[in-house]
């Protein structure tokens, strides 16, 4: 299972809001409260925060196993 906690923590390191992830980086709220409850995303909204946050994928998203 890939989950999103990585996220939270970088944005927050960043000092970048789920505002400003919706207004200025055109990830939509539906997107943000999927991201919220580790459920699917597609890779172009991976690439797009990963632009947002200048960072990798690592950064925002981890496998687990269940």
């Amino acid at each position: 299972m890939i989950i999103f906690d990585r996220l939270w923590k970088t944005m927050e390191k960043k000092g970048v809001s789920t505002y400003a992830l919706r207004e200025e980086c055109g990830i939509d709220s539906k997107t943000v409260r999927r991201l919220r409850a580790n459920e699917n995303i597609e890779t172009k909204t991976l690439d797009k925060l990963c632009k947002a946050l200048n960072c990798r994928l690592e950064d925002i998203a981890e496998f687990v196993e269940e």
